[in-house]
């Protein structure tokens, strides 16, 4: 028999760990490919975005932006629509601080802005106050009273307006019922402009919808808690009412203020043929001149002049009234 050979070491050892091989680390421009992705995708969408915003674009370009620039340097020359723009520095802005007329119009439109405003914001809030009542036919009467809003400011209302203010016509002949034989407003200096006032009252539609959408925000638990606390109803309106519709209320001023300042259209037709802008300017709101200068006299420098002028104003009262919103505007975060 040989020699036995004994073995030391385990019959079936494993074999070794081995390490596990790592991937190459990518280098080259493939490394950068999903970044590139994601920024290729995001340029897409982009160019997307302004594709569909170019008509917009286009439009603010060509029609609005363009048209102002151009008008703030016609603002400095002497430009009469035929012969090149001469420069001519602030000559328009100290002609038209000296001009007679120019002062006419502006106090007109102040006068027009601080009658006609308050009495259609006024008539417009009272109309929705009693709209927010439920009753039968309230979508008939929210239709009706809207609807002067839609067709108001045409030049057909306008014409028929001052038909029915002319010597007697409607209103004349219901001054007489009351023995008033004061004559058709659209001849008198005087009462022309209440007639255009008038109008603009009637056309209390658009403010009477937003006012009668923030009543519909006012809780019914505050009216029925002041109610049992003893408030009548012009207390609810001054203390519950009034604030909590403050927002839109300042909205609606903002707004017709705005389009008071801009009235053009009614104020010219209302003076009728040869005597535009009413009888010894008594509707010469400041547009209404504006438009006399710029088309009628060829002065389109010192119309724009005017207009740049009018722009100022506008921007100084909305800043007024931002400013005054403070003392008198109740938000819900400034409740709390």
């Amino acid at each position: 028999m040989g020699p036995t050979v004994t073995h030391t070491g385990p019959a079936h050892a494993p074999p070794p760990p081995t390490a596990r091989a790592e991937p190459p680390p990518v280098r080259g421009h493939g490394a950068h490919r999903p970044a590139e992705g994601r920024r290729s995708g995001s340029r897409r969408e982009n160019l997307a975005g302004y594709l569909f915003m170019s008509p917009w674009i286009a439009g603010f370009l060509l029609l609005t932006a363009g048209p102002m620039a151009a008008s703030l340097y016609f603002a400095f020359t002497d430009y009469n629509l035929f012969d090149a723009p001469e420069w001519v520095g602030l000559k328009n802005f100290s002609d038209m601080f000296a001009d007679p007329r120019w002062q006419k119009s502006v106090e007109v439109t102040l006068k027009y802005v601080v009658i006609g405003t308050p009495l259609k914001l006024a008539a417009a809030l009272g109309v929705a106050l009693l709209l927010a009542q439920s009753r039968r036919g309230q979508a008939f009467y929210r239709a009706a009273f809207y609807a002067p809003s839609l067709i108001g400011a045409s030049v057909s209302i306008a014409v028929v307006w001052r038909a029915i203010f002319t010597d007697d016509a409607v209103v004349d002949r219901t001054q007489q019922l009351f023995g008033m034989n004061a004559g058709g407003w659209v001849g008198d200096p005087d009462m022309i402009l209440y007639a255009l006032v008038a109008l603009t009252v009637w056309q209390f539609g658009a403010p009477m919808v937003i006012f009668l959408a923030g009543l519909k925000q006012v809780p019914r638990e505050l009216y029925e808690a002041a109610e049992m606390d003893g408030a009548g109803p012009w207390r609810r309106f001054w203390n519950i009412t009034l604030p909590m519709i403050s927002p839109v209320l300042f909205f609606n001023v903002l707004l017709e203020t705005i389009h008071s300042f801009q009235i053009f259209g009614s104020a010219y037709i209302l003076g009728g043929q040869g005597n535009p802008c009413g009888p010894a300017d008594a509707t010469l709101v400041y547009t209404c001149y504006l438009y006399q200068q710029g088309f009628e006299n060829s002065r389109m420098g010192f119309a724009s002049a005017m207009a740049w002028m009018l722009l100022i104003a506008v921007g100084l009262v909305t800043a007024v009234l931002f400013w005054s919103q403070k003392r008198w505007v109740h938000y819900e975060e400034n409740a709390r």
